[in-house]
């Protein structure tokens, strides 16, 4: 990979996250990527190539986006990786870049949940013998859960505490679907989802679209009006075989390797990042994946949380999910990677105001997709980004 090409971020774009049922995704996705094109600056014909990372939004959905803002004729890729598919579009983006097939990028990503579904968990695939049986994301994550704090001596009110973590942080962000502090015992007294999950320790179904601009090397110095961020490293996964005797679709592994790989890329290792945007879906996965990005040994992810070494402006350590995550941002599926990307960058950039990480130089994006019955999960992408 050593002869890969320099990529960059010149910009970036969202909407709100929140339950927007009067907006078809097509129309989300539009606004996020026209806002994206103007923070770059950039005329919109310059784009070449356009990847839209979803789920359940139908047939062409990156086409109907792009083409009320005059993007048509090049090539757009529609591209589904579960949760990750954001994600995903970032990783195709760049890669077209990276190999030198194309110089500019559009990545997007989008969802609306609320027309899709009235409430409850996502759907998943009914052939699926576990699905078959009963099992849901709420239920797998509970499994995880159960299991964790069996083996680590992990407390109900430690869970609970990642969620005012994450309200904490998303009551600064003025995208974020829950703004509204709260205490330990809200949390724990919330109703019971799937036992020891509460409601509010569950992610929420939610719409958005969010988008980034790439450029090569040879094209930043030309048409970046903001800070360019560079892309340091950025790998794509899928999982393996899980262990016959082990934890069901258990992604510590699936995580840990994605992002070994990409901090191999970057040449930096978890003592260099500043900041990072995790797959918080449920309140014990933030525990599980600072552990698989090595930010600390297992078994002591529940320690930062009880030491607030992961609370932006608080902790002496990587801020974790200073947008407030999928736990409070909000999880609008196909729109997620990319939502932490523009978190990402913002703070690279020094432009988000209150809760701005000092002197962030270096972030990571985690992202996971999916269940599958036997493996430990779908996809993962980890991305690095500096400036």
């Amino acid at each position: 990979m050593s002869n890969l090409r320099d990529v960059y971020i010149i910009g970036v774009g969202n909407t709100p996250c929140g339950r927007f049922p009067d907006k078809a995704a097509h129309i989300l996705a539009r606004e996020a990527a026209w806002a994206a094109i103007k923070d770059a600056e950039i005329y919109p014909r310059l784009i070449e190539i356009a990847f839209c990372g979803h789920v359940y939004q139908g047939m062409g959905v990156g086409q109907r986006a792009l083409k009320e803002i005059g993007l048509v004729g090049q090539p757009t890729i529609n591209v589904e990786g579960a949760c990750g598919s954001g994600t995903l579009s970032f990783w195709e983006a760049w890669r077209t870049i990276a190999y030198g097939q194309y110089d500019i990028a559009l990545a997007l990503g989008v969802e609306n949940l609320s027309r899709v579904l009235s409430g409850g968990p996502l759907p998943l695939e009914e052939d699926d013998l576990e699905v078959a049986i009963g099992m849901g994301m709420p239920g797998l994550y509970a499994i995880r859960a159960k299991k964790y704090m069996e083996e680590y001596g992990v407390s109900l009110e430690q869970l609970a505490k990642v969620v005012v973590k994450s309200r904490y942080h998303a009551a600064m962000n003025p995208d974020a679907q829950y703004r509204k502090p709260t205490t330990i015992e809200e949390v724990v007294n919330a109703p019971m989802i799937a036992d020891p999950l509460t409601r509010n320790m569950c992610c929420p179904v939610g719409d958005a679209a969010a988008a980034a601009v790439l450029v090569s090397e040879e094209h930043v110095k030309k048409l970046a009006k903001k800070t360019p961020i560079k892309v340091l490293g950025c790998i794509a996964q899928s999982g393996k075989y899980s262990s016959a005797t082990g934890l069901t679709c258990d992604p510590s592994e699936n995580v840990m390797r994605t992002s070994n790989l990409a901090y191999e890329m970057a040449g930096l290792g978890p003592e260099d990042m500043d900041l990072a945007e995790i797959h918080d879906a449920f309140s014990i996965a933030e525990m599980m994946v600072v552990e698989s990005l090595s930010f600390c040994k297992k078994g002591e992810g529940a320690k930062l949380i009880d030491e607030e070494s992961t609370w932006a402006h608080k902790g002496d350590m990587v801020a974790v999910n200073p947008s407030g995550g999928l736990l409070s941002r909000g999880h609008p599926v196909g729109a997620t990677g990319l939502l932490q990307t523009a978190e990402i960058v913002r703070h690279l950039r020094g432009d988000v105001g209150e809760r701005q990480v000092p002197d962030a130089k270096v972030g990571i994006i985690e992202t996971m997709g999916g269940a599958q019955p036997a493996m430990d999960g779908i996809t993962c992408v980890v991305s690095i980004l500096g400036k």
